[in-house]
């Protein structure tokens, strides 16, 4: 029984895709749910500054011979830093007025991983999950532990204060106002998730997932980001990090799904991204998109809403950042 598990997680840290060198390839999304009449001249201007930024930091790690795992955490940590993003920095409030921070990565080389969970003080909640990946005998930690484990591994940690942005605290008080009022709200569409995913030269890959959640949402309440397999995954052959109705991804195991359609069944990326993002959770009532590299170098961006804040540097070493579809 041994010898089979063992064998069972060697394909999918990666047999079925031998690791080799390869040209270095980066991904990154800052999330879907863009509103296209929302997008002024000026924040359409400084989403496209934050991508880049973040393409560069991630990108200049893999140039470097770095492993993917420090690349993606460099590139969602610039993420993290940039108020136009719902993650840290960014992030949009809960209904009691409290900014609650998601994190997730993971190493496809090795099937390790870490995430944390509501935290409120933690200036880079991915550099925390990698903490817990890396000095941690666990993969997740919530809260009031996680942020004493951040304390124990000397990680920055901020005044409450530190997350709050104008923008932000509006859409709450537009939230509570329907609340009030008893008016029918749509789910939030403004899915602000960050994330990236990397190829480097060794050919391992590697994602990581951060978010500030949803506006109003209730106490307590944990997306799919910071849950490996459904909001954030890599093995061997493929790697996603999503954005979206969390719920949904939740409840389809998005990213594992597509994961084992890859590496397992053979189905090229991109379609087995496409019935997942695009068909799947659509059908539920979900809605959203990702971003994935696999073991080869392809890419793939579904979404299924007006845009998707995105950038990738593909095996040609070309920077490129979008918004829209059709870009």
């Amino acid at each position: 029984m041994n010898m089979l598990r063992s064998g069972f997680l060697c394909l999918l840290a990666g047999a079925a895709w031998p690791a080799m060198a390869a040209e270095p390839v980066l991904v990154i999304h800052g999330g879907a749910g863009v509103v296209k009449s929302d997008l002024t001249p000026e924040r359409e201007k400084a989403v496209r500054s934050g991508l880049e930024r973040a393409l560069r930091a991630g990108y200049a790690r893999l140039k470097a011979g770095k492993p993917a795992v420090d690349a993606v955490e460099a590139a969602v940590r610039v993420l993290e830093d940039d108020p136009d993003f719902n993650a840290a920095r960014g992030a949009v409030f809960t209904h009691d007025g409290q900014n609650e921070l998601d994190a997730a990565i993971m190493d496809g080389a090795t099937l390790k991983a870490g995430a944390v969970a509501g935290v409120r003080h933690v200036r880079n909640p991915v550099e925390l999950a990698r903490a817990v990946m890396d000095h941690s005998p666990h993969v997740f930690l919530i809260g009031d532990g996680a942020e004493a484990f951040a304390k124990e591994q000397g990680i920055t940690l901020v005044e409450a204060s530190y997350f709050r942005t104008d923008r932000r605290w509006r859409q709450l008080q537009e939230a509570l106002e329907k609340d009030r009022l008893k008016q029918a709200k749509e789910a939030d569409t403004h899915h602000g998730t960050v994330g990236a995913v990397a190829l480097d030269r060794d050919g391992h890959l590697a994602a990581a997932t951060s978010t500030g959640g949803l506006t109003d949402k209730l106490w307590g309440r944990v997306g799919d980001s910071p849950l490996i397999g459904a909001g954030t995954y890599a093995n061997g052959g493929c790697a996603m990090s999503g954005t979206g109705w969390g719920e949904y991804y939740i409840r389809t195991v998005a990213a594992h799904e597509i994961c084992m359609r890859v590496t397992m069944m053979h189905q090229p990326l991109a379609e087995a991204a496409d019935e997942v993002i695009n068909h799947e959770i659509p059908k539920l009532g979900g809605d959203g998109g990702a971003i994935l590299v696999d073991g080869a170098g392809n890419i793939a961006m579904p979404f299924n809403t007006d845009g998707m804040y995105r950038g990738w540097v593909g095996r040609d070493g070309v920077a490129h950042v979008a918004i829209l579809k059709g870009e």
